[in-house]
C-alpha cells in the first residue's frame, strides 16, 4: 500500500477493531492471485455484501424521507446513488486507491485509479465496517461520505454516466456533434489497456484509457465535461 491504513481511517473518521477486514476491503484480486501460497483474501466477498449493504441504506432513505416519490422514481433515483462512476467518485475523494494492494500487471497498468475497481472497492470498505461495527455504523458513514450525492440526484444532478450527460450538455447548442475515437490499444489480451479520445467538432476536448473501450470512452467524456465546465 502507498499509504498507510491509520491514515485512511484518520480520513474516513472511523477506527476498525479488527483490521484483517480493511486490509481484506483494500487487497484486490490480482496481489491475492500473487500471494497464492499465504492464502491472502481479496475485496471480492466483501463488495458483494457491500453493494447490499448500500443499497438497503440508500431505499431505507429514500423511502422515508421521500413518502410521496412512487416506486419508479425512487429505483430511478437509487441507480443514479449506486452507479459505478458515483461509487468511484467517492473512492478517488478519499483517495482510496491510493491504500490498496495490486498486483504487478495490475498496478503498472493504472488500478489505482480505475473506475470499476474503485467502485467495488467502496463497496468493500462499506461492508468491512458494517461486519467491525453493524449496521448503524455502516449508515452513518454512508450517509456522511454520500448526503451531497444522494441530494444531488434527487435534484437530477447526478447522471448515471459521463457520455450521457456530455450529450445533454452539447446539444445546447444543436450544430455541435461529439464523436469518439480509439487511439490505441496496449498489452496482451488478458490485460488490455484501451486509450479513446472525445471530439466536439472535431476539437479533442478529451482523453480517457480504461480496460475495455466502453471504460476509456466514459474516461474521456468524464475528462471533457470537466474541460466544459472550465471553459464555462
Amino acid at each position: 500500500m502507498i499509504e498507510s491504513r491509520c491514515k485512511l481511517e484518520d480520513t474516513i473518521v472511523y477506527r476498525f477493531e479488527n483490521l484483517k477486514l480493511v486490509k481484506e476491503a483494500l487487497t484486490h484480486s490480482s496481489y491475492a492471485n500473487e500471494k497464492k501460497s499465504n492464502k491472502i483474501r481479496n475485496n471480492e466477498r466483501l463488495e458483494f455484501l457491500g453493494d447490499s449493504v448500500l443499497s438497503i441504506v440508500i431505499s431505507d432513505y429514500l423511502f422515508r424521507n421521500y413518502p410521496d416519490l412512487p416506486e419508479g422514481e425512487l429505483t430511478k433515483i437509487r441507480s443514479k446513488i449506486v452507479c459505478e462512476a458515483t461509487l468511484s467518485d467517492c473512492a478517488r475523494r478519499i483517495k482510496l486507491g491510493n491504500y490498496m494492494m495490486f498486483g504487478r500487471g495490475e498496478e503498472l497498468t493504472g488500478g489505482r485509479e480505475r473506475t470499476s475497481i474503485l467502485a467495488d472497492a467502496w463497496e468493500a470498505l462499506i461492508a468491512a465496517i458494517y461486519l467491525d461495527a453493524g449496521l448503524e455504523t455502516a449508515r452513518e458513514f454512508i450517509m456522511e461520505q454520500m448526503s451531497q450525492i444522494i441530494e444531488d440526484a434527487i435534484q437530477g444532478k447526478v447522471f448515471m454516466d459521463y457520455k450521457t450527460r456530455l450529450q445533454e450538455v452539447i446539444q445546447v447548442e444543436k450544430s455541435n456533434r461529439i464523436r469518439y475515437e480509439l487511439t490505441g490499444e496496449e498489452g496482451p489480451d488478458h490485460c488490455k489497456v484501451f486509450y479513446s479520445s472525445v471530439l466536439l467538432n472535431d476539437e479533442r476536448i478529451g482523453e480517457g484509457k480504461g480496460r475495455s473501450k466502453k471504460e476509456s470512452e466514459q474516461e474521456a467524456a468524464k475528462q471533457a465535461l470537466r474541460e466544459l465546465e472550465r471553459r464555462g
